[in-house]
């Protein structure tokens, strides 16, 4: 897959898919709110914990979006009914 064929599905996805647009909204969302308590000076136990959740629901997140792109990148051969 070429860097023009994955950006070419960068730009297509969120235009398109509803799922991938969803995706993407979440994962900005989780953004923010790493934002928030990376500023923060000290962490409470729970709020630690919040923050591992976030991260790896993050990665997850953007495997999935990671994975549609590939998806929607990849030259599709003649259907094989």
């Amino acid at each position: 897959m070429s860097g023009a064929e994955t950006q070419a599905a960068k730009s297509f996805l969120p235009q398109r898919d509803g799922r991938y647009r969803q995706l993407n909204a979440e994962h900005h969302q989780l953004d923010h709110r790493l934002q928030e308590l990376t500023e923060q000076p000290y962490l409470s136990t729970s709020e630690q914990l919040e923050e591992v959740t976030l991260k790896k629901r993050k990665l997850a997140l953007k495997d999935l979006m990671e994975g549609m792109i590939r998806d929607n990148s990849t030259p599709r051969g003649p259907s094989q009914d």
